[in-house]
């Protein structure tokens, strides 16, 4: 077997343009006569339909997001809190423990799991049922 008889597998050569008519790809070189897909640098917009009216702006608008308006928040839970050495739970002792990234900037405690011993919590949210399982604990909420 030499090299010229493998299979070409799933490669394709390059169609080659502007080399004659007798490949087939000469003179407009597969472009068809003039129009915006004839000149270089052309490329279709998403949702062109050659000058009709596009679907998108026919249909009407609905709903609302709130994606541009969200501000993210870490999420931890009660039960999670045990991983924390000392009694005090704020953004500090969550990123030492690893319970949130570095880079968080707001932090919620949600009331998932119990809790045994005593925190004073410092946080930026917290749920009903997380601050009442600290308080049944004797422990403290602030902020």
């Amino acid at each position: 077997m030499k090299e010229s008889n493998l299979p070409k597998g799933p490669n394709r050569e390059k169609k080659r343009l502007g080399r004659g008519e007798g490949n087939g790809h000469g003179k407009t070189c597969c472009r068809g006569h003039k129009g915006a897909g004839a000149r270089s640098g052309y490329s279709l917009r998403a949702g062109f339909e050659g000058g009709q009216m596009p679907l998108f702006r026919k249909l009407p608008q609905r709903g609302f997001s709130q994606a541009r308006f969200r501000k993210p928040c870490s999420v931890v839970n009660l039960s999670e809190l045990e991983k924390i050495t000392g009694d005090v739970v704020d953004a500090n002792s969550l990123k030492a423990a690893g319970l949130v990234r570095q880079n968080s900037k707001r932090i919620k405690l949600l009331g998932d799991g119990e809790i045994s011993k005593p925190l004073t919590v410092n946080v930026d949210l917290i749920s009903n049922s997380a601050k009442e399982k600290i308080e049944a604990a004797g422990g403290k909420v602030s902020g």
